[in-house]
């Protein structure tokens, strides 16, 4: 319980600082991208040791598919992330109303993610996300497998984030994340609700291709180290 406790929490928390800060600096790209950043390496080093901090259902997904974590575990994982996803839009809505010069926060975009427009067009955007999900996701595989990198993983995590979030702010907003992608869209409704499935499959797409390749990279060099 403790362990859906801390996803909750850390979803929500991600979901409430990062797409708030997006909103309120009308998605600078740096300050939103280092805002997720820093919360990840944050809270990676305050709940990563009972969680392991996935707050993400892509990287839960990465787990499960390396076999870190059994089916019913990802489950629980990813309804406490979407809970906590949307509990932290609702809150982020519920301050942004209180906000003299937003009036309601409907007229923001709430943080959500979107195709089209002023971003790049579905195709673009379903790929963009695929890679920088696989980079994430390959990221904090190939860094919480080996302990003596545990007093590092944090930063290396909030790093490759904040990267990804450099690259994809201005394409689609940067889901790379289906519970942070989910919960604005719910609040929002709309276009928003109905490009979410974007959000949601191409995260998953990149992070099974994340976990196949880390497990054939991994399985490889263990098979090698029993050769000698």
């Amino acid at each position: 319980m403790k362990k859906l406790v801390c996803e909750f929490i850390g979803t929500l928390c991600l979901v409430l600082f990062g797409c708030g800060v997006a909103v309120l600096t009308n998605a600078d790209i740096v300050t939103t991208a280092l805002t997720f950043g820093l919360t990840i390496v944050t809270l990676a080093y305050v709940i990563g040791n009972i969680s392991g901090c996935h707050i993400n259902p892509a990287v839960s997904f990465a787990m499960f598919l390396d076999k870190r974590m059994t089916g019913k575990e990802f489950i629980r994982y990813v309804v406490a992330q979407t809970l906590g996803a949307l509990v932290g839009a609702l809150l982020l809505a519920l301050i942004l109303n209180s906000v003299g010069n937003i009036g309601d926060y409907s007229a923001t975009s709430l943080g959500t993610n979107s195709y089209g427009g002023f971003g790049a067009k579905m195709f673009g955007a379903f790929i963009a996300e695929i890679i920088m999900t696989f980079f994430f996701v390959f990221t904090v595989l190939g860094v919480t497998k080996d302990k003596d990198k545990s007093n590092i993983a944090g930063i290396v995590i909030g790093l490759a984030l904040t990267f990804v979030h450099l690259f994809g702010i201005k394409l689609t907003g940067t889901s790379v994340n289906p519970a942070r992608s989910l919960g604005p869209a719910i609040v929002m409704g709309g276009k928003a609700l109905k490009q979410v499935w974007l959000f949601i499959l191409a995260p998953l797409v990149g992070s099974g291709f994340a976990a196949t390749l880390y497990r054939y990279l991994y399985n490889e060099k263990k098979t090698k180290r029993k050769s000698k």
